[in-house]
């Protein structure tokens, strides 16, 4: 009898490990969101939009390589103050927080897999997830105005 119960534990934990694997190809499998166009003086970003709370909860966990012209824009009801972390996110991000009419408010840097907060210094209903030093390599800074549909422009 004891030969068989251990069949059954290792067959239970063939079955879990499975289901795991499965669970996490799903996870790194992350479909791509719909993208709008903005516009950072003469530079063009393909920005993914996440607007869903489960979308705005992912963002850019478990992806693996983004382009350097793409990027996540997060959407939000209404101007709060807003913290991001990395955990799970394996890229380093830069991340600007936008007011209602298009300008940066800040500009942060994030670590992969951190799981420190990174918050904006007023009420933003916009953040924009880009590679890091995107930002820093265009020369945009805080009071900078980003163009595009979601700012009126």
């Amino acid at each position: 009898m004891k030969p068989l119960n251990s069949i059954h534990r290792v067959l239970s934990l063939l079955l879990a490990l499975a289901f795991c694997t499965a669970a996490l190809a799903q996870t790194e499998a992350q479909p791509r969101l719909d993208s709008i166009t903005l516009q950072a003086g003469m530079h063009n970003i393909r920005a993914e939009v996440a607007r869903t709370p489960m979308q705005t909860q992912t963002g850019m966990m478990f992806r693996k390589e983004m382009a350097q012209h793409e990027g996540m824009l997060f959407v939000f009801d209404r101007p709060e103050r807003r913290c991001f972390w990395m955990k799970n996110t394996l890229l380093p991000l830069s991340i600007a927080y936008i007011a209602d009419d298009g300008s940066i408010v800040d500009v942060l840097d994030m670590q992969p897999l951190s799981e420190a907060s990174h918050c904006s210094s007023q009420p933003v209903r916009y953040a924009l997830e880009m590679n890091q030093g995107w930002f820093a390599k265009r020369g945009i800074k805080p009071g900078f105005k980003l163009k595009g549909a979601p700012f009126g422009s």
